[in-house]
């Protein structure tokens, strides 16, 4: 049996906007479902623990899908995100893989967390898949393996500079990810707006967007294989 650990943002403001933010209710239920309906367990940890905040702009009409329908009359998971363990606490020896859902908060706490990144760092080392979705790939800024930050001459993706303009935050988020992740030495590429795309690069899986939630799941399981 299969074991993934999902990582999710505990930040809720967005920036100085006075607006909320959070994770991505459908970039963390596709991917969810899609593994654990092939039986892989998962469990969820945070940086403080507890319940996360979900981006309400991922709560709106246009944004619902059947995966975060789904989730809000799952009262196991929803039980299981008041409870999400603290990232702390978390060892990667218990788990096959990570994966990180998105929404812009990992932007300011996740990229900044020193326990994400030695946790990305030791299931990287530890020949394990981990993989990100939109603004996930923020957790990357800092990580490094033997000196290099592990981004260093990778193919990836992520929420692009065109996507976030789009949104209408190109002021407010501490960073822009298309241009940190090229300035870390990626080689950065991208389909058009909102269009599912992810990049696989030995253990390192990215998609773009929202869209891209299962095309990383469905990566991830593949490599669990």
């Amino acid at each position: 049996m299969k074991k993934v650990l999902f990582v999710v943002t505990s930040h809720d403001k967005l920036g100085n906007t006075g607006e909320k933010t959070g994770f991505w209710t459908e970039e963390f239920a596709a991917p969810y479902y899609e593994l654990s309906d092939k039986g892989i367990t998962i469990d969820v940890a945070t940086p403080l623990g507890g319940q996360p905040p979900i981006d309400p702009k991922s709560e709106e009409p246009d944004a619902v899908t059947e995966a975060s329908t789904r989730y809000h009359n799952d009262k196991e998971l929803l039980e299981k995100m008041k409870n999400t363990h603290k990232l702390a606490d978390v060892n990667q020896a218990d788990y096959d893989a990570v994966f990180y859902p998105s929404g812009h908060g990992p932007l300011w706490d996740l990229a900044e967390d020193k326990n994400s990144i030695a946790l990305i760092e030791a299931f990287y080392t530890n020949n394990k898949p981990v993989a990100f979705v939109c603004h996930s790939p923020a957790a990357l800024k800092n990580v490094k393996v033997n000196g290099a930050y592990l981004v260093n001459g990778k193919k990836v993706t992520g929420f692009s500079n065109t996507e976030e303009d789009a949104v209408g935050l190109t002021k407010v988020v501490p960073f822009l990810l298309e241009d940190k992740l090229k300035e870390n030495g990626a080689t950065y590429s991208k389909v058009g707006d909102w269009q599912p795309y992810a990049v696989e690069d030995g253990l390192l899986i990215t998609g773009q967007n929202p869209a891209s939630s299962i095309l990383v799941a469905q990566k991830l399981v593949q490599q669990l294989k």
